[in-house]
């Protein structure tokens, strides 16, 4: 593998103003020659402990690719930048003035990037010795065009957590762990490739989604485009699950944040409203939030509190009503690229309600702040 060292100098603009986000991102072109053929995007904060396992993963890869490694630190209040000035001088590096969120810090590094192919992997991740090859000889492949991830196995015990997910009706993901079910229709942005050029006919991420979500804005767009999102057999990643934005399964019960789980139910909406093909928004968007609704008074019940209608379920209604302009822009512009009809778009998806199960199985979410 050769490592394509790159200049640290990063445009200003880039850096402090995320207004340059907002606009319309440029038309691919032909890789150059002597570009990298994989940049690998790396969004960091407070990550000085985790960070060298996913960089050294990173710098072991098997076979002869070029790639580009570059990190953006989003105003981490640890060591993380000294640690990759040091440690890490070929990594082109990122800094942030002000914390922005995953959504914007993977639209900045993208922007920048050099490469044919982006993967974008978590700081709490690391890859097998054979990820990017694998990775690489797949998406060479007729079907291998669209959205790509690996085979995710947790840190700790190193058991298989999914090959990708498919989706229940309110965008909750359901794992698949099938060796011969390869196309689904999500993948965590923990380990997401994609070619750029898709990435730019999208137009990356809603930087007004913040963190949560964007990885299933992202795969859904891609699918309703008409692009496969897939799970590449061979290889994988370990993953500390929920390290870098809390919230997992520890023993047998679900914790969470309230800032986690209110994004989460936001987001899900808003990318709901942006990519249900045609009419059937309308009363696929009435039963999400009826559903939200009674949720969120059954949970206030059960704990007897108002504060997760507030923090939450209510927080979520209200933010998203807000940002509905957002959600309009976005909406025609997806489904302008849209070459799938309902049908083919419903075989991500199972009828049963994830919630439903995980609730039966852990007992209600234990939420902290």
């Amino acid at each position: 593998m050769r490592v394509q060292l790159i200049s640290k100098s990063t445009p200003q603009s880039l850096l402090d103003d995320t207004s340059t986000l907002d606009q319309p991102m440029p038309k691919s072109t032909e890789r150059r020659k002597g570009s990298p053929l994989v940049t690998v995007c790396i969004a960091n904060y407070n990550g000085e402990m985790i960070l060298a396992d996913c960089v050294d993963s990173l710098l072991n890869q098997a076979g002869a690719i070029d790639m580009e490694i570059i990190i953006h630190d989003d105003a981490s209040t640890d060591t993380s930048v000294d640690l990759i000035r040091e440690k890490y001088p070929q990594v082109k590096l990122i800094t942030s003035h002000e914390n922005v969120g995953f959504c914007i810090a993977n639209n900045r590094m993208v922007a920048t990037a050099k490469g044919e192919f982006i993967l974008l992997l978590n700081n709490d991740a690391a890859l097998f010795s054979d990820a990017i090859s694998s990775l690489v000889e797949f998406a060479t492949k007729e079907d291998g065009k669209g959205i790509l991830t690996l085979p995710q196995y947790d840190w700790e015990s190193e058991e298989l957590v999914d090959r990708g997910s498919v989706l229940d009706p309110f965008l909750n993901a359901v794992p698949n762990r099938s060796r011969d079910y390869h196309s689904v229709a999500y993948v965590i942005g923990a380990c997401l490739w994609t070619p750029k050029s898709l990435w730019e006919q999208i137009g990356g991420f809603p930087p007004w989604l913040e963190s949560i979500g964007e990885d299933i804005f992202l795969c859904l767009a891609a699918r309703l485009a008409g692009f496969p999102v897939m799970v590449v057999p061979a290889s994988g990643y370990r993953h500390r699950q929920g390290h870098s934005f809390g919230g997992n399964r520890i023993g047998d019960r679900i914790r969470t944040t309230y800032r986690r789980r209110g994004l989460s139910e936001r987001n899900r909406l808003c990318v709901l409203l942006c990519c249900t093909p045609g009419w059937w928004v309308v009363p696929w968007t009435i039963l999400h939030i009826t559903v939200i609704a009674l949720e969120g008074l059954a949970l206030c019940v059960w704990m007897r509190s108002l504060r997760p209608w507030r923090d939450i379920y209510g927080m979520a209604l209200r933010e998203c009503w807000s940002k509905r302009h957002l959600v309009r822009d976005v909406r025609r512009h997806v489904q302008s690229l849209r070459r799938i009809g309902l049908r083919e778009y419903l075989r991500g998806f199972r009828p049963i309600p994830r919630k439903v199960q995980l609730l039966l199985r852990h007992g209600a979410p234990h939420l902290h702040d």
